[in-house]
């Protein structure tokens, strides 16, 4: 396992998975500048290294990330290096691993990854109307498409954090583990991910995620022909077929 900034954010390669974990859990894993900095660094390099295929993000101790450290924000303390997270996620899937609480920025984290795997003991919200702040790192943008507009506002509103049971039942999660089993089941989860091709694991998710944004089909098809270009064309879509045919586990290599 790997430390970046002061050990603010761990990281570990398991094959073609990448483990993100949020470690400042005497501080409920809160987001300041070096967990910031760490967290965006750990999502370029799961971009970035052809030996990846998908990461899985989760929190030291008993909680997996409760929001901004308000006294860092306090302090004028820069905690924007994630805003790119927030804004664009990135091109590779992650798995939330959610155990106790996933709230206001920790919620945001959560909603920019691309499924949710909870502790049946934990709480999702975003908490920043009750702060004097609004949850402005993407969380009021994606809520409604997970849950459905009538929860996304009553959470956004009224700041009450849900049970993992209402989030599975809303939408929101893939599964419900028991506690302390979130991050084992979410890795479980990512090893089927990671089983397939990484360039077609990754044009899967950016034309669900299109088509889940509100682009009309046509648009969509239009999205769909430089990653079919891409992939059609790989390495990889050579070797799957040969591994098939040969009866044999195929050797990604993400080209």
């Amino acid at each position: 396992m790997s430390a970046q900034n002061d050990d603010a954010v761990l990281t570990e390669k398991r094959g073609r998975l990448l483990i993100i974990t949020l470690n400042r859990p005497d501080a409920k894993n809160a987001i300041n500048g070096a967990l910031s900095l760490g967290l965006a660094n750990a999502v370029r390099t799961l971009d970035s290294d052809e030996s990846l295929t998908a990461a899985v993000l989760t929190g030291a101790g008993d909680t997996f990330c409760a929001g901004m450290d308000l006294k860092s924000f306090a302090r004028g303390e820069d905690i924007s290096h994630v805003d790119d997270f927030f804004r664009n996620g990135c091109k590779k899937p992650i798995i939330a691993a959610i155990e106790g609480y996933a709230l206001a920025g920790g919620c945001e984290l959560a909603l920019s990854c691309d499924l949710l795997v909870a502790a049946e003991n934990s709480k999702i919200g975003l908490r920043e109307v009750k702060v004097g702040l609004f949850a402005a790192g993407g969380g009021l943008i994606r809520l409604g498409a997970r849950v459905g507009f009538t929860k996304a506002m009553e959470m956004a509103l009224t700041g009450d954090a849900i049970s993992a049971r209402e989030a599975l039942e809303a939408g929101l999660l893939s599964n419900i583990s028991e506690p302390g089993k979130a991050v084992d089941d979410a890795i479980s989860l990512a090893e089927r991910i990671v089983e397939n091709a990484p360039l077609a694991v990754a044009a899967s998710k950016a034309l669900v995620r299109a088509a889940s944004k509100g682009y009309n089909e046509k648009e969509v098809w239009e999205m769909q022909i430089p990653y079919q270009e891409q992939v059609f064309t790989s390495n990889d879509a050579k070797e799957g077929p040969a591994a098939f045919a040969e009866k044999r586990q195929p050797n990604w290599t993400g080209t």
